[in-house]
């Protein structure tokens, strides 16, 4: 048979609030902490998770875009060095001039 001991008893009721009590002030702790550091991030400026993804794929798709620039220009240098593109164009004749004599002043064109 097992009695019971009112010193037992408050013992642990002493117990069980400590641990509650302890408990709450860790809470109250992480949130105080958790509070210093938004307060921290906000004077140093930094940028949110959101915003950093959004510059990472803006910075992804630059460069994929520079890449494919890049391609294009190696691609375009390829055939303008190419022994056919060396090749002098063909020159245009140059247009002929008139070779009517204009009239002296003072006379009528014919």
């Amino acid at each position: 048979m097992q009695t019971r001991n009112p010193l037992f008893n408050d013992f642990a009721e002493l117990m069980t609030d400590a641990f509650s009590a302890a408990q709450a002030a860790g809470e109250e702790a992480q949130s105080v902490f958790r509070a210093q550091a938004d307060k921290m991030a906000a004077r140093m400026d930094l940028v949110s998770r959101e915003e950093f993804d959004a510059v990472k794929a803006v910075a992804q798709a630059a460069r994929d875009e520079a890449d494919a620039l890049k391609a294009r220009i190696e691609a375009l240098e390829k055939t303008a060095t190419s022994p056919a593109a060396k090749k002098a164009p063909a020159r245009q004749p140059a247009a002929k001039k008139s070779t009517a004599k204009k009239p002296a002043r003072g006379q009528k064109p014919n």
